[in-house]
């Protein structure tokens, strides 16, 4: 089991930041969240292996660098044992593909956002995994994406309630987007 560290306002700020400022120094960070560097690369460290943050990644420009087929795939499940859902969402992470996979309510049980090479490449694998009788899926439905016209930004931290503390005010963030 991982250690659990009281978030406090430091680390608060810490977390703010480096969600929507991944590649900041750990110089510039200290600066930030007004900590001398060593202090703030230890937190950063306790931070990261006690799982509040998994890694930092790169906003790639996809339209600048390859053709791609972005698309939401909705799934809707014959059988919502756990068992066929414990099957499903298995051979779902199998896929690279399909980068995200939530459970919904209502009437569709899963939605997938994912990129393919081509459309070709997409309604392959959607046949692949309507293939699968032990999957038991009912119905598959796609929407290409035409446009991205708001594209994660990161969660808004600041509008949300910490677990431990209702007192953090946000300002790290809300400084950054103009609140």
């Amino acid at each position: 089991m991982k250690k659990k560290l009281k978030i406090d306002s430091y680390n608060k700020k810490i977390l703010s930041t480096l969600h929507l400022e991944g590649a900041v120094t750990n110089i510039e960070l200290a600066e930030k969240v007004n900590l001398s560097p060593s202090a703030c690369f230890q937190r950063v460290k306790a931070l990261k292996e006690a799982g509040y943050f998994r890694n930092l990644h790169a906003d790639i420009n996809l339209d600048q660098l390859c053709e791609h087929v972005l698309a939401y795939i909705e799934f809707t499940l014959e059988d919502n044992s756990a068992p066929s859902q414990r099957r499903f969402v298995n051979r779902i992470n199998d896929i690279p593909e399909i980068m995200d996979c939530m459970q919904l309510s209502g009437d569709v049980d899963y939605i997938s956002l994912s990129c393919f090479p081509n459309i070709k490449a997409l309604n392959e694998v959607c046949a692949y995994l309507s293939d699968q009788p032990d999957l038991r899926i009912k119905r598959i439905n796609t929407r290409i994406v035409l446009e991205r016209t708001k594209w994660f930004l990161g969660y808004p931290l600041a509008k949300l309630k910490w677990l431990d503390d209702e007192h953090f005010s946000g300002e790290m963030v809300s400084e950054r987007v103009g609140m």
